[in-house]
């Protein structure tokens, strides 16, 4: 029993379990290709389809979007079939709704379409282009999921050869069509291609391309389409596009009367212009007013004005014209017309969404950055299909030097933008973003319509450096003046003081970049999608400064390939001993110090010496020669860990850190704690929080020492010029009380990070990756982090995690085995672990 014979519910669900749960682009295989050209036979059984617009026509190939949804189920359905076949039939209703329909709500005679090709959209449901091949007649309804019926197939009868009166018809057909060409070229290119290669022996094909092209009513095409007799459709054809032809020679009256209405205005232009020719050709003076009204004329003729804009530029053209050029008003109005009529209104750059190209440019201008290279692709790819990359605004966070401001320019570069940045660092003025008012001596427009003008379009790339630096005083809050500016639905109507007319600043893209997000206003905060820059680890360095760093910088110094080269141990060393912060900026100064001293010396030779002068070759041993003596030794304070001294990671502006924990004990009269190295509020509670919890605890883990007895200890974290706070010291601290307390050293290369509760629980972190790049540069192989920072860490790469030994830890009883592998504790801590489990689950419920 072949599928021919199933009911089609049958085949639906059969095909359902084989379907693929999402849909994927399907182009029709060779084989079905050559059985379609051949005549391969229709099914009797059909999927309906319906259309609520306009009927097809045999002969016609046409794309259809097919939303998610009961008709995309039947799509994917059919198009696991071999024949891949379905109806198309018009609803008697055109506002009807299509999931509501049953066979009655459709009329009787549709088309076949054959599936050549099915795009999925990302949104959702699919683009399918279908092929119609023949009138198709519904015979009976079948009970089903969807609308599916048993159908007969109506053929055009063959021809052989043309009547006197078909001929006829078909010419005047095709004369009609013509006279509809010299009327409205719409679709000329492609007519002309059929009528060229028409042989006319096919009229009842000829009669349906021919009502297909009119824009006649659906029930007027639909009776065309029930037509099966060729004379009567040949007929009804001509008649539409006669019609046709009578609206297209109404529209051109109308198109003639309308322009003989505006020739006196162009009279008027003419004699202007030749009144200006001939006052030229007499050599008559120019005034300055009129050398101005000229300029201002003519950028004018080059841009697209709105008419609220075009109504101000025109009544303080009226107004330059009355004044005399030595007054100070005609200054103000002057170089308010010049502002008004130097923004580029209706002026765009030509975008591109070449995804292949933008990653070109990305790679080219960065090495690794891999999230941030793909949310940019996103973006664009974004852009690409809702035409234009407007509405968001990215703000790069991260410490200095690792490539925000060059992530700005790649991006412009990767669009075909303009680009333009400037800096609200220490900004304190609101009239910096919004404009003076015109009132004021000196007065311009703030820096976004500056942006517009030096870009000269209306769609730049505007980038805002260090936005988290703005400051606030008595003339206003910048901070507050930029909501207005990065809202897309407020900035489609900015309002500049100085300017007082709107300007629309939705298709500007706007980056943002900042150091730390801590600073910014949570309002304009919420209006930014924040995007996070880590800093590099050494080997990252390394390649930078060796595919970016030493060509650019060799070149500005007038060297060559040939001159110089780093070997990748003095690149390290340079690195490890002079550039320790998280971006490249330090690196590339001491790059270029590098190779001054080299230019210097190469400039003291003649061109021969020159010539046959040997490579210098920058190493490890010849480095110093160039820098002077390593600033930084080593990371580590310790070439091994003494009693009380614990390794913490911290994060900073500037990237992350390690931090030292030192502890020591002297005899007191009281037992306490003294804690010093300039902690914040909330290192301090940390302090506060792991004393407190040894103390509670010191019997578990040290059941035979007495906690500190006539002792006080004091805390000390070292590095004491710079403040530190934050709460992920709680775990590191405790870890060094307890290795006084025990008199034993913590285990070697061991960095740990956590907040620490009083009942000994480890909550998460934050820049965990900065935390970890700076394990890797202190060469810390051993790691303890909280549990739930276990997510951030499956999402880092894969070649920092690399030789490293992490652990993750929900309660401080999971740290001490591995900060202390060879100590035993009197209580089990796993007794302890599920003790507060019960009551960590007691609390949520």
């Amino acid at each position: 029993m072949n599928d021919e014979d199933k009911p089609l519910e049958e085949i639906q669900n059969q095909n359902e379990n084989e379907a693929p749960e999402e849909a994927e682009e399907i182009l029709l295989p060779k084989k079905q290709e050559k059985a379609l050209v051949s005549g391969q036979s229709h099914p009797d059984k059909l999927f309906l389809l319906p259309l609520n617009r306009r009927p097809f026509f045999p002969g016609m190939a046409a794309p259809i979007v097919i939303e998610p949804g009961a008709y995309y189920e039947v799509l994917k359905t059919v198009a696991k079939t071999e024949h891949k076949c379905l109806g198309l039939f018009l609803t008697h209703k055109e506002d009807a709704n299509i999931y509501k329909l049953g066979i009655g709500d459709l009329f009787q005679v549709g088309v076949v379409a054959r599936i050549l090709r099915i795009i999925p959209i990302e949104q959702g449901g699919a683009q399918v282009v279908l092929n119609m091949e023949k009138r198709v007649v519904i015979d009976k309804p079948i009970k089903g999921k969807y609308l599916s019926a048993k159908v007969h197939y109506q053929d055009d009868p063959p021809v052989e050869s043309l009547s006197k009166e078909l001929k006829a018809y078909s010419i005047s057909i095709i004369t009609t069509i013509k006279q509809l060409l010299n009327l409205n070229p719409l679709f000329k290119e492609e007519l002309q291609i059929f009528l060229g290669h028409s042989d006319f022996t096919e009229p009842g094909r000829l009669a349906d391309f021919a009502v297909a092209l009119t824009t006649a009513t659906r029930e007027e095409l639909q009776e065309v389409l029930e037509t099966f007799d060729i004379q009567a459709r040949i007929d009804k054809a001509l008649m539409l596009l006669k019609k046709e032809l009578d609206i297209s020679k109404l529209q051109s009256t109308i198109n003639q009367r309308i322009e003989a209405t505006i020739s006196k205005t162009q009279r008027e232009f003419f004699l202007r212009e030749q009144l200006k020719a001939i006052k030229k050709e007499l050599g008559m003076e120019k005034d300055d007013k009129t050398v101005e009204a000229e300029k201002f004329e003519e950028r004018l003729k080059e841009r697209k004005v709105p008419d609220e804009v075009m109504k101000v530029i025109r009544e303080e053209q009226d107004k330059l014209a009355t004044l005399e050029i030595q007054s100070a008003e005609y200054g103000v109005c002057r170089n308010y017309l010049d502002w008004l009529t130097i923004v580029p209104w209706g002026i765009f750059s030509q975008e591109t969404h070449d995804l292949r190209k933008a990653e070109k440019v990305l790679e080219e201008d960065h090495y690794g950055l891999k999230d941030i290279k793909e949310r940019i692709l996103e973006f664009i790819g974004v852009g690409k299909l809702t035409g234009g990359v407007k509405g968001s605004i990215i703000c790069l966070v991260g410490p200095p030097g690792v490539g925000k401001t060059s992530i700005g320019k790649s991006v412009a570069r990767a669009l075909n933008r303009k680009f333009f940045r400037f800096s609200v660092g220490g900004m304190r003025d609101e009239a910096e973003i919004k404009g003076h008012r015109r009132t004021y001596i000196g007065a311009m427009p703030g820096k976004m319509i500056q942006a517009l003008k030096s870009a000269q379009t209306m769609n730049p790339v505007i980038m805002i450096d260090e936005v988290d630096k703005m400051g606030m005083s008595y003339q206003g809050d910048p901070a507050s003046a930029l909501l207005e500016v990065l809202d897309p639905e407020q900035n489609r109507d900015f309002h500049d003081h100085y300017l007082d007319v709107g300007a629309d600043l939705s298709n500007t893209l706007f980056i943002l970049t900042a150091n730390v997000i801590d600073t910014i206003p949570e309002p304009l905060k919420d209006r930014m999608e924040i995007l996070r820059l880590s800093g590099y680890i050494q080997a990252e360095k390394i390649e930078i400064a060796h595919k970016y760093l030493v060509p650019r910088n060799r070149k500005n110094m007038g060297l060559k390939a040939s001159d110089i080269v780093f070997t990748k141990g003095a690149l390290a060393q340079i690195i490890n001993g002079y550039a320790r912060e998280a971006g490249v900026r330090s690196l590339e100064n001491n790059i270029k110090k590098v190779l001054r001293k080299v230019a210097v010396k190469y400039a003291r030779l003649s061109d021969e010496k020159r010539a046959s002068h040997p490579k210098t070759v920058v190493s490890e041993t010849s480095l110093k020669e160039y820098l002077g003596k390593p600033i930084f030794l080593s990371d580590c304070f310790y070439t091994k860990m003494p009693v009380g001294v614990s390794t913490g990671l911290a994060w900073t502006s500037l990237g992350g850190a390690t931090l030292y924990i030192e502890a020591v004990r002297y005899p007191a009269e009281k037992t306490e704690m003294k804690l010093t190295g300039q902690a914040g509020d909330v290192m301090k509670e940390s302090a506060q929080i792991a004393w407190t919890y040894v103390h509670s605890r010191s019997h578990d883990y040290a059941p035979e020492i007495p906690f500190f007895e006539k002792s006080q200890v004091h805390i000390h974290i070292p590095e004491g010029a710079t403040p530190k706070d934050g709460p992920s010291a709680g775990i590191t601290m405790v870890t060094a009380l307890l290795s006084l307390l025990m008199n034993r050293p913590v285990r070697e290369n061991l960095g740990m990070t956590g907040e620490l509760t009083l009942t000994g629980r480890v909550l998460p972190i934050g820049g965990l990756k900065e935390k970890l790049i700076a394990a890797r540069r202190s060469k810390l192989t051993t790691l303890i982090f909280p549990k739930e920072n276990l997510r951030d860490y499956d999402e880092l790469p894969d070649y920092l995690k690399k030789g490293l030994d992490v652990h993750f830890v929900e309660d401080y009883d999971e740290v001490f085995p591995i900060a202390f592998p060879h100590e035993k504790r009197h209580v089990s801590p796993k007794k302890h672990a599920v003790a507060r489990k019960k009551v960590h689950r007691a609390k949520k419920s």
